[in-house]
């Protein structure tokens, strides 16, 4: 990554900038000339009005519908509490990226409830698929419902507002250790997408495991992550969504910000916090300050960039 530093102009300060998480109603994030700074803690109607002063999106993700264990025996619900906060907002956002594990176990049942919620907030949605959507045997639920018009195994751009949008899949064929995987046929055609692109265009890349290397040895990054940053690193404003996680954490080198997003399911233990990731029990009455999604504001012609991460309940 550090082949996205630019002289002296603050980098050693972003470098020192570690993974960080936060609780509260909502946290606003504003980022000016590549370097975040806290808004402090709002509260989610003050969130809303903040984020509808430009492009707005939300960041869905780690539905996980099906999964019934006690860290959440009702996903799908926890699932239904989210959308309803997304329908509340008095500012309807532009769409909605969901960053993958639609399901717990790919069934096609578990498909159709996690539509049948998710289409309530009645936004377009725009998916990338987790390891848990590539289950089944011919992964035909995932790609008959969210894979048509895509590339390869699901990849593909868009843009809206100003904003290149690019959905890439790193679930496929995971590393020893669960390392996230993008390939060479997708490398390629990322190339391609971005060639002729202004380097004024903000790009924001979306997929589901961490494109930066969180904590590797939980296979919390992705192997060749590096070789896609590579390409987008001339670009002046570039933002990574990615879900897997289950935990908000944010980093930023260079022109380049990297945000991680909360589960609607359940929590996971920090970075080597135990003894492996998964599932983690809290407290009843603190799992909704665990969960929730995140809004993201873009200004045209402006680099900057506002990300309100908001629990369930906080």
């Amino acid at each position: 990554m550090s082949g996205h530093d630019h002289g002296d102009d603050g980098v050693s300060r972003r470098k020192v900038l570690e993974c960080m998480t936060w609780a509260g109603t909502g946290v606003l994030w504003t980022i000016t000339g590549g370097v975040p700074r806290s808004l402090g803690i709002i509260d989610s109607a003050q969130a809303a009005t903040a984020a509808a002063s430009g492009m707005t999106f939300l960041q869905i993700s780690d539905s996980h519908v099906g999964f019934d264990k006690p860290a959440n025996p009702n996903a799908l619900g926890t699932l239904e509490e989210a959308i309803n906060k997304i329908t509340a907002m008095p500012a309807k956002p532009s769409f909605m990226i969901h960053t993958g594990d639609i399901t717990h176990l790919s069934k096609a049942a578990e498909f159709d409830n996690a539509d049948r919620i998710i289409s309530q907030s009645k936004l377009d949605v725009h998916y990338v698929p987790g390891e848990h959507d590539f289950l089944d045997e011919e992964v035909k639920f995932y790609r008959e419902r969210y894979g048509r018009g895509t590339k390869g195994q699901g990849w593909y751009s868009f843009d809206a507002g100003g904003v290149h949008f690019i959905g890439l899949v790193n679930v496929i064929d995971l590393k020893a250790g669960g390392l996230g995987n993008l390939g060479a046929e997708q490398l390629a055609w990322l190339e391609d997408d971005l060639r002729g692109k202004s380097k004024s265009t903000p790009i924001v890349l979306f997929a589901h495991i961490p494109l930066w290397t969180v904590y590797p040895e939980w296979g919390w990054g992705t192997e060749d992550g590096a070789r896609a940053l590579e390409q987008v690193k001339g670009f002046g404003s570039v933002t990574v969504l990615n879900g897997h996680i289950h935990q908000v954490m944010q980093k930023v080198e260079g022109n380049v910000t990297f945000h991680t997003a909360r589960s609607t399911a359940f929590p996971q233990p920090a970075p080597g916090a135990a003894p492996s990731p998964g599932p983690m029990k809290v407290e009843d009455a603190k799992l909704r300050a665990m969960l929730g999604v995140a809004s993201i504001n873009f200004k045209q012609n402006e680099q900057r960039l506002a990300i309100i991460d908001t629990p369930l309940q906080g």
